[in-house]
């Protein structure tokens, strides 16, 4: 009987394996000073940056009001951008039809959670199938973006939590740098507004309506901080054109221009490509030194491909970004705005580009941003 136990256990202990320790993730739960696990970022940022030259948030939709997804974005955000509900595809999709719920909306739902708004309303492709339809004229387009932001903006000035407006965005085409502009049908991705017209007495040539919907927002929303966007991978002939157009609406045209956006729609492992870092350094820096405001207006980190479930490389690339917006906080006014909580509520849920996964649950990422804010409180 002795004989038999011995061997038992030494069987039991041959297959048993060993357990090693769990292996510890820059940002995660696991990192030594955990002070910051349980704070929501919205206090987090309010700690670290008192002086408010720092906004972080997120996008939503407010068809996602009272779900968890609400509830995670009023928790952990004091910076909401409305995804689609302020655009012109929503408010003025067609001549004569007014839609107001979902801002109006959102504007109640802010003051009620102590939270500031970017209004996400730009003249851009993300425009109502009307207004992209083949037939459409110059005066018909002129006359729906004179409306739609003339209404908007009289709507919405001196509204104490709104403190940004996009007024045109995904101007330049990321492939060439050339104007982005109409294609055939309403079924693609076009920006039907150069139909009204280029300016040519500027070497640019830029479309005349970027420069109407400033003239109008500047007249009828002079409470409200006035951006304009690019999407794209920072490209840097794009960023130049970026830079050109700024100093067009500035200079030629006497117009305030008070925020650059860039629109960081990434794939992982971005900032390991040589001199993408030190460009969006460089263009944080030209902004300051002329008086405009920072952002990333929307930030994802797609994982596409052989990179699903690259969580922890994910962490890496939003924090890598994250930090150099972060280190020029001081030289002027930044601010990063997460697209979406969760795949899920985007376009591509499957490359899965958000800080939490579709049950909500924190990513590596989520954790990587807190820490890193929570490292600049002094």
């Amino acid at each position: 009987m002795l004989h038999f136990l011995m061997i038992l256990v030494l069987a039991t202990t041959a297959c048993r394996k060993e357990v090693a320790p769990a292996p510890e993730i820059s940002g995660s739960p696991q990192a030594k000073d955990t002070a910051y696990l349980h704070t929501p970022i919205r206090k987090l940022v309010k700690a670290s940056f008192p002086d408010g030259n720092v906004y972080i948030g997120v996008a939503t939709h407010y068809r996602l009001m009272g779900t968890p997804t609400m509830d995670t974005a009023d928790a952990e955000f004091g910076y909401i951008t409305p995804a689609n509900d302020f655009k012109q595809s929503y408010i003025h999709p067609v001549p004569g039809e007014w839609k107001w719920e979902y801002p109006d909306g959102w504007v109640a739902h802010c003051k009620r959670h102590g939270q500031v708004i970017r209004m996400h309303s730009p003249i851009s492709p993300q425009c109502s199938k009307w207004a992209r339809d083949d037939s459409r004229t110059a005066a018909e387009l002129d006359t729906m973006l004179h409306q739609y932001v003339t209404a908007l903006c009289r709507r919405y000035n001196g509204q104490p939590g709104i403190l940004w407006m996009d007024v045109v965005n995904e101007t330049i085409d990321k492939t060439d740098a050339g104007w982005f502009g109409p294609k055939p049908g309403n079924n693609t991705w076009e920006n039907p507004w150069p139909i009204i017209g280029y300016d040519s007495s500027s070497f640019i040539i830029p479309p005349l309506y970027i420069k109407e919907a400033f003239t109008i927002a500047n007249a009828e929303a002079p409470d409200v901080k006035q951006i304009i966007n690019q999407h794209g991978a920072l490209e840097e002939q794009v960023w130049n054109k970026m830079k050109y157009l700024v100093e067009y609406l500035r200079n030629d045209c006497g117009l305030r221009v008070d925020g650059v956006g860039w629109q960081a729609h990434i794939d992982l492992g971005w900032e390991k490509i040589p001199g993408n870092l030190e460009r969006l350094d460089r263009i944080i820096k030209w902004c300051h030194a002329n008086d405009l405001a920072f952002h990333i207006t929307e930030f994802n980190v797609w994982l596409k491909g052989d990179n699903a479930g690259k969580w922890n490389e994910q962490a890496a690339t939003f924090k890598a970004i994250a930090k150099v917006v972060l280190d020029n906080r001081d030289s002027g006014v930044v601010g990063i705005n997460f697209w979406q909580l969760r795949p899920s509520d985007t376009m591509h849920n499957d490359w899965d580009g958000c800080l939490f996964d579709n049950n909500l649950n924190p990513k590596p990422a989520y954790y990587a941003i807190k820490k890193l804010i929570s490292e600049y409180k002094k």
